[in-house]
Order: C-alpha cells, then sequence, then structure tokens
C-alpha cells in the first residue's frame, strides 16, 4: 500500500499468514498503472477504504469482545480469505493473531470442535459448520464481510 499512497520507504512490514500464491510489482510500476482515474487506482482505493474499516473494527473488536467471539471472527474471516474448508493453522498461531496466550486458545477451539463448528487436527482447522460458526462470533465478522462485499464484489 506504501508506493500506492507514494511513500518511499514502508512504514509496516507485512507478514505473509497462511501458504499461497502471490503477486509481486515494482513500486514504480504501480505508481505509472494508477493514474489519476486508472481502473487499477480505483480498485485499490476500495480496497484501502475496506482494509481501514477492518482494522478499526478489528481495534474495537479486541476491546470489547470475549476471546471466543473473536475467535470465531478471525476463523471465518481466514475462511473468507483463504478458500478452502480446510486451512493450516495452529493454536500457538492463532493465539497470537488474537493477541492472548496459547493457554486460553486451546480450550476455546475445543470448544468449537465439541460444537461440532470446526475440527481441528495437526495444525489444520475446518470450517464444518459457517452459519453455526458466525453465531458463536461477535457481530464484528459481519460488519467486515458486508464491507469486503459491498466495496470489492
Amino acid at each position: 500500500m506504501s508506493a500506492f499512497l507514494g511513500e518511499a520507504v514502508a512504514a509496516t512490514r507485512c507478514i505473509v499468514q497462511l501458504p499461497g500464491g502471490a503477486l509481486r510489482m515494482r513500486a514504480d510500476v504501480l505508481q505509472a498503472e494508477t493514474g489519476w482515474n486508472s481502473p487499477l487506482r480505483q480498485l485499490l482505493s476500495r480496497y484501502e477504504s475496506v482494509f481501514l474499516k477492518q482494522v478499526y473494527q478489528c481495534v474495537a473488536c479486541n476491546g470489547l469482545h470475549q476471546i471466543q467471539q473473536r475467535c470465531g471472527r478471525w476463523l471465518l474471516e481466514t475462511y473468507d480469505r483463504f478458500g478452502p474448508d480446510e486451512f493450516p493453522m495452529t493454536h500457538e498461531f492463532l493465539a497470537e493473531m488474537l493477541g492472548v496466550r496459547q493457554a486460553s486458545v486451546s480450550p476455546i477451539v475445543r470448544s468449537l470442535a465439541n460444537l461440532g463448528l470446526i475440527r481441528n487436527d495437526r495444525g489444520k482447522i475446518q470450517i464444518l459448520d459457517l452459519a453455526g460458526l458466525e453465531a458463536q462470533s461477535c457481530e464484528c465478522y459481519r460488519v467486515i464481510k458486508d464491507e469486503f462485499d459491498r466495496l470489492l464484489s
């Protein structure tokens, strides 16, 4: 995003959370392709808007909602971005993403599995019941998903 916003050096670093493909573009090429009214600039502007909404919503969510609700939200968001029903996910990584200790996450994952909402097996999580998992999550998931769907579908 830094190159799109005209910054020479990124103020943040990116971490790849899940395996998959990616494309890369040199900053000067991106800037050349994002002229004032180009389709790419319009798309990136919509993505920037959605991304900031997600950041703001997650900050509020982390302060207001219980770990189990936030865990459900995070699993659903990962499902939405990653695609398949099963994705690599350790309790340690999930705890890191939620900003809590691993000891807090393991009972929550077991609880969601006991409810038949997910299956957790050797560093992988499979979503079995999307609607049920959403019911266990906070409303922040729906707010973020609706914004993604509205601006990027």
